[in-house]
């Protein structure tokens, strides 16, 4: 990827006069907490939450239709939400999260920033908030006490979206798992941005805590169909993305099984933790070595306290979601979602969770080879593997994708069928 040198800086001075900064939405949860925590730091930001349509219509209007489809989406709610009058264009900015890897995501900041001097507003600063450091603003930087603060926000969102998708299918009053969420989030948030910060013992007791009240929360006795859900990053978690995917398999009758974000965060610095493995030097092995350890003691953490309190289906190790992939695609597959995508869909299996829709942008050529390309992998080793994979374009019609994932369900539940009658 080329670097852009012409690009409008994110300054200290647009910082101290208070510019907004807008900010996708791809985990609501884990977005706010994140945001709330910049918000401590002296940033003024906000979650975007438009949706619909003129989403995708607007980005197309400014990016070539053969884009990646979350980048159309990013750019189109971006330019959407300067386009509504509700933000001075003069004071904002625009934060794009980049991974830095070998995906056409690493280019959405060159593309936005040409679709922004297509519309009008080239003098709008754009800031890539990447951990791989590629680019520099002097209004923005990421100290370790805010990213030590982001990992426990990512931790506490992970669990309450999974505690979400567990019980929201069988609460007896609709609505209070969310509820309950909602006043979690806001008390987490505000924990996290106390000046001291997070430490690992009140952590514990605020994990216990959810846990035990989601437990509190009447549930019926039955067991729904368990849907996993995979895919790229973007896909696989924005309500807009995937077209409100898991409230379409709730309404199905389905529980819905979304892996975490840590996954993604420890896999992202898990192939770099040898300086043999791809050509990586030592100190940025020894560097993603570190990070990599913190993270599993994290996981590590947060499983002991669900396997301990005992009515919910905790995360799998990440060790042993490695170990899924041995034979089965190679480690130094790292493009997009890489062996992750795979791994996932390994571990859902192993859960249980037989039936899985793998979400991809079309043309997303990592994840059709990680992902739609591994299906018959998968399936050759476990036959009872029920995997739909649904490609997400402007072009794709939802009732196509929505019929597609209604046969995958019918299928599950014939087979559900015949399996008891046997």
């Amino acid at each position: 990827m080329q670097k852009d040198t012409t690009y409008q800086p994110f300054t200290a001075e647009m910082k101290a006069a208070g510019y907004t900064v807008l900010v996708p939405n791809m985990l609501p949860t884990h977005f706010r907490l994140i945001i709330r925590i910049f918000e401590q730091y002296g940033y003024n930001m906000e979650l975007l939450t438009s949706s619909g349509p003129e989403i995708s219509q607007t980005g197309l209007r400014y990016v070539h239709n053969d884009t990646c489809y979350p980048a159309i989406l990013v750019i189109g709610q971006f330019i959407h939400a300067i386009q509504s009058g509700k933000y001075d264009p003069h004071r904002v900015a625009l934060m794009l999260f980049q991974t830095g890897g070998g995906c056409r995501a690493s280019n959405y900041i060159s593309l936005l920033r040409k679709a922004l001097k297509k519309a009008g507003y080239g003098y709008v600063p754009v800031i890539s908030f990447s951990f791989a450091g590629i680019e520099k603003h002097s209004g923005f930087r990421l100290t370790i006490p805010m990213i030590y603060r982001m990992l426990y926000a990512v931790i506490y969102a992970d669990l309450l979206m999974t505690l979400v998708n567990q019980v929201r299918p069988y609460e007896l009053h609709a609505g209070e798992s969310e509820a309950l969420c909602e006043r979690w989030t806001v008390q987490l948030a505000n924990e996290l941005t106390r000046m001291r910060g997070p430490h690992k013992r009140r952590a514990q007791q605020n994990i216990s805590m959810i846990l035990m009240d989601f437990a509190r929360i009447p549930r019926r006795p039955e067991k729904k169909l368990r849907v996993g859900v995979v895919g790229e990053i973007y896909v696989k978690y924005s309500p807009l993305g995937n077209n409100g995917l898991e409230d379409f398999l709730l309404g199905e009758g389905a529980e819905v099984v979304v892996p975490g974000l840590l996954d993604f965060c420890m896999y992202s610095v898990y192939s770099v933790t040898r300086p043999s493995h791809l050509g990586v030097r030592w100190l940025m092995s020894h560097f993603n070595g570190l990070a990599y350890r913190l993270l599993r003691k994290k996981q590590d953490m947060l499983i002991r306290l669900m396997r301990e309190e005992g009515t919910f289906s905790a995360p799998t190790p990440f060790d042993h979601t490695v170990s899924l992939v041995r034979g089965v695609i190679g480690l130094g597959v790292k493009m997009g979602e890489g062996w992750l995508l795979t791994a996932e869909m390994l571990e859902l299996y192993e859960q249980g969770v037989h039936n899985i829709v793998c979400t991809q942008p079309f043309g997303c050529l990592p994840n059709h080879i990680c992902g739609k390309g591994m299906i018959n992998k998968i399936r050759e080793l476990y036959p009872q593997a029920n995997i739909t994979p649904i490609d997400y374009d402007p072009s794709a019609t939802r009732v196509n994708q929505e019929n597609r994932i209604k046969l995958m369900l019918a299928n599950a539940r014939q087979d559900g069928v015949q399996a008891r009658g046997a």
